[in-house]
């Protein structure tokens, strides 16, 4: 199955024209969104855009996003939330925590950030995909080119669950490939510094990833 793996579009009409492109180029049969879709005022334009793609979409929710985008997606058929919950696509497990809270040199993934973790670690197993908009700390995290800003919950998550692929965005400028443990790691941030990812993986063998570039 080939995956194409995006976060951090934040609205911008330029990021989702970069996205049909891909799309229109490579045919993945899934695109995976690991949030900061939209903006907060009128993501229903975005996801309208999204759902035209004909393709599936699997997405999170991150720190842009409006708190009811879940609720919105009842609109766009194509379009599915996996906050706290597991989906099967080609034969991979999907499992996804929304939300996150930038704090200086550091996120959370929500208020209810343990709650979370403990739901989500239930669900997953050594062949899932975990999609969360953080990285995990110190992993295609550092702002500044120096500072780690990822989640510390999910490093632990990660490292207790050994997930096959973590599907991530958030620090705009470390997109990128990176291994913990026996988990790739794809910031797969859109921006300056990529447009996405391509992933191959068939939950069984090791995921292979191709970082995009970003359009000129």
């Amino acid at each position: 199955m080939l995956i194409y793996a995006a976060a951090d579009i934040h609205g911008h009409g330029e990021r989702i024209r970069s996205i049909e492109k891909q799309v229109t180029i490579h045919r993945p049969d899934l695109l995976v969104l690991a949030g900061d879709i939209s903006r907060r005022r009128q993501p229903d334009v975005m996801l309208d855009g999204l759902s035209r793609l004909d393709l599936p979409v699997l997405l999170i929710r991150g720190n842009s996003d409006c708190r009811d985008i879940g609720r919105r997606l009842q609109s766009f058929p194509r379009l599915r939330s996996i906050h706290l919950s597991a989906a099967r696509f080609g034969g991979v497990d999907f499992v996804g925590i929304g939300g996150t809270l930038p704090l200086p040199f550091h996120s959370r993934l929500g208020f209810k950030e343990t709650e979370a973790v403990t739901r989500v670690s239930a669900m997953l197993q050594d062949y899932s995909v975990l999609v969360v908009h953080p990285p995990p700390y110190g992993i295609r995290d550092r702002v500044l080119g120096k500072f780690h800003a990822g989640s510390r919950a999910v490093r632990r998550l990660v490292d207790r669950c050994s997930p096959a692929l973590v599907i991530c965005g958030h620090i705009h400028e470390q997109a990128g490939v990176e291994s913990l443990g026996k988990t790739i790691v794809v910031n797969c941030a859109m921006g300056r510094s990529g447009g996405g990812a391509l992933i191959r993986y068939d939950g069984r063998s090791a995921p292979v990833c191709r970082m995009l570039p970003p359009d000129p």
